[in-house]
């Protein structure tokens, strides 16, 4: 993050599609909040592929657990954009704490070991990351409505991540098997956030690409733009 970088540039920059889920949060507050949130997800998400070693991420993802715990002790945050911001936020430090504790898995060396392995790491990490978005936006969001959204959103991700060279999939699944599971949270998605509240629903709204994302597709800003208006406005993924 530059010197010159706010939180948002940065959000906007190596996160553009949540970030544009965002531009959905009416208050202002929620949004920095939600924004931050983002923010320590790349932080954390980067970690395992900017070190040499296992060793050296053990370090970083602790240093951001560490930094979220202090917070929750009541202790001064660290110095550092993200960590005041969240410290400022209205979520609860210790569940900040625990994405960073999912995070460890990623320095596993190769890909996860079965469709439990996956659910798992993805509930704890785009699942979790899309409830505290939720109830961020309103409290009484249920923590279940945004489970299988995430779940296609997360399964999108780890099929771009292989595309992108670390496969973290089992290696016997195959592009066909990808889609085939995100069509299912999809499906499972559609009546789940029908409970969720209007407010909430920029949390799950990136699952909206996640069927383009499975495809192998990338898609262009305005169509993203597009997508995601739609399932805003409508409530639909």
């Amino acid at each position: 993050m530059a010197d010159t970088e706010t939180l948002e540039d940065l959000v906007r920059r190596v996160d553009p599609d949540r970030w544009l889920t965002t531009r959905f949060i009416a208050d202002p507050a929620a949004r920095a909040d939600v924004i931050a949130l983002y923010g320590l997800n790349y932080e954390l998400a980067r970690v395992a592929g900017g070190v040499s070693n296992a060793l050296m991420g053990e370090i970083r993802i602790t240093w951001w657990r560490e930094a979220m715990e202090e917070v929750a002790v009541g202790k001064a945050p660290r110095k550092h954009p993200n960590v005041e911001a969240l410290a400022a936020s209205g979520f609860d430090p210790n569940a900040l704490a625990a994405l960073a504790d999912a995070r460890f898995t990623d320095l596993d060396e190769g890909p996860l070991k079965d469709e439990a392995a996956v659910m798992a790491y993805v509930d704890g990490t785009a699942g979790a990351l899309a409830v505290l978005a939720a109830r961020r936006l309103d409290a009484s969001a249920d923590p279940h409505a945004v489970k299988g959204a995430a779940r296609a959103w997360g399964l999108a991700g780890l099929w771009r991540l292989k595309q992108a060279g670390r496969a973290r999939l089992p290696e016997t699944w195959t592009q066909a098997d990808v889609k085939q599971r995100v069509e299912a949270q999809l499906k499972a998605a559609r009546s789940e956030v029908r409970r969720l509240p209007v407010a909430a629903f920029p949390a799950v709204a990136p699952a909206a690409l996640a069927r383009a994302y499975a495809a192998g597709r990338e898609m262009g800003e305005l169509e993203k733009k597009a997508r995601l208006t739609f399932s805003v406005a409508t409530g639909r993924l």
